[in-house]
């Protein structure tokens, strides 16, 4: 009888095992993970298969001449050829590391500036309208007052950078603040959260959406910002990306332009797939992401 029931008990452990494999369709996470990197790169490869098919229909339909607009046959070996150069990384390494100083300064601006003004309702009067308009005020316009104040120097991109970004990333953080729902500021505050405790265990938490998306605004914002400021401010013989993009306008050398505003939408793409990755996480821990 016991021999029966331990059979019979194997037997449905078997079973189960089989429902759980086939449940998880034999391949488990990593199948999953697989899937998941397909879904994502498939669309942006179709994406860029037909932008290099409609610039060919253009570049066939004989709208200009050649050497004004050169076919992707005739740029994407510049292309290869300008990646692979020591002097086009040192320019993308400078690129960069004024993008990231500073996006990083606008950042630390943009949260105590959207602190502040969320919490206070006479600041909010005050500076809110502020705010927002300068958030619509073209950066290329700050450039002869940056210039200006600061001369041709790092200073001026640095001053046009933060105030194209910061305004951004201050409406994300009030918008944030302001669709906290309130049962949630209630609890927390019968929980015997107050002052800095609350913001930054409650508050800031439940605002996170928004203030990731006001980031991602920053960000495109610091990198207008960025490449205009390279292209009007050249500073001694430092080598950027503006500047070589500059340079070769200049040479009438299409191909060459072509392929640094490549790079330049690459660069953009990718950290938007970062900001992607970061909010993608928020939804999967907020239990909103279905996939």
């Amino acid at each position: 009888m016991a021999h029966d029931v331990r059979t019979s008990g194997s037997a449905l452990d078997r079973e189960m095992a089989g429902l759980d494999a086939l449940e998880l369709g034999g391949g488990g996470a990593p199948r999953r993970a697989l899937q998941r990197a397909w879904s994502a790169i498939w669309p942006m490869g179709a994406a860029a298969l037909i932008g290099l098919l409609a610039w060919q229909i253009v570049v066939w339909s004989g709208w200009k001449e050649p050497w004004v607009l050169p076919g992707p046959k005739d740029t994407l070996p510049v292309f290869k050829d300008q990646v692979t150069s020591s002097r086009f990384w040192e320019a993308a390494a400078l690129t960069m590391r004024r993008a990231v100083v500073g996006f990083a300064v606008a950042v630390a601006i943009g949260v105590l500036v959207g602190a502040m003004v969320s919490q206070s309702r006479i600041l909010r009067r005050a500076f809110g309208s502020l705010i927002t308009g300068l958030q619509t005020m073209p950066s290329i316009a700050w450039f002869p007052l940056a210039i200006l104040l600061f001369q041709l120097s790092e200073s001026a991109i640095l001053f046009v950078v933060v105030l194209g970004a910061a305004p951004s990333i201050a409406n994300g953080l009030i918008a944030g603040v302001d669709y906290t729902p309130p049962i949630l500021l209630r609890a927390g505050k019968v929980m015997g959260l107050r002052g800095v405790n609350l913001y930054r265990h409650l508050i800031m938490p439940a605002s996170l959406p928004s203030f990731v998306a006001g980031l991602k605004q920053g960000w495109a914002f610091a990198w207008r910002s960025l490449m205009a400021g390279e292209l009007l401010v050249i500073i001694g013989d430092t080598t950027s990306l503006g500047v070589l993009l500059s340079q070769a306008r200049e040479l009438n050398n299409t191909a060459d332009m072509i392929s640094y505003m490549i790079v330049i939408l690459v660069i953009g793409i990718v950290i938007d797939q970062l900001f992607g990755v970061v909010d993608r996480s928020i939804r999967t821990r907020w239990g909103l992401d279905q996939d």
